[in-house]
């Protein structure tokens, strides 16, 4: 496993070492011991899976104190353009955001920690994300960021024309935020 660090501290890229042959591939998606042994000390609470059409755009969620998750996300089935937005009101990086392209073929997962807004967008169709949550989900915690935010200039890629749902439609802009972090 090799662990990459984005342009934002704490924001991880994980590369598993894959294994594969005339059978096919075998790597492990999550061993506690080596993330204990690359920083990574969190106790996974909740797993959720979604399938979607390309060009679904499912963001920018988070959730606040006391239910705020870490996220470890990865492409079981086609592929996402993955963003990370760092909220944490304190960091020398509020407000930045990073991202990586997610396939099936390359297994790279994001660790995306409490303190960030989270989305991707569906880049073939049926593709299955697979997310690895510290928390487990509380509705009254939710909250979420427009993901065309002109004040975040998030590159979602050209023209992008999103299919979203109605509450990512109205989502806050990021200058009417008040970070919980």
């Amino acid at each position: 496993m090799e662990i990459i660090q984005t342009k934002i501290p704490d924001l991880l890229i994980i590369k598993p070492t894959v294994y594969q042959d005339d059978r096919g591939y075998f790597f492990e998606s999550y061993n506690k011991e080596k993330f204990l042994s690359q920083g990574i000390d969190r106790n996974f609470v909740q797993d959720n899976e979604s399938k979607s059409m390309k060009g679904v755009l499912r963001g920018l969620h988070f959730q606040k104190p006391p239910y705020a998750q870490g996220k470890l996300v990865r492409v079981m089935k086609g592929a996402v353009l993955d963003v990370a937005v760092d909220l944490r009101k304190n960091s020398s990086t509020y407000g930045q955001w990073a991202s990586i392209e997610l396939t099936e073929d390359n297994k790279f997962m994001y660790w995306i920690p409490a303190g960030f807004a989270h989305g991707f967008v569906t880049l073939e169709d049926n593709t299955v994300f697979f997310y690895k949550c510290t928390n487990v989900y509380n509705k009254e915690s939710e909250g979420s960021i427009r993901w065309n935010d002109p004040d975040l200039k998030i590159d979602w890629g050209n023209n992008l024309q999103p299919i979203l749902s109605e509450k990512d439609k109205i989502a806050p802009l990021f200058a009417d935020f008040q970070s919980p972090y």
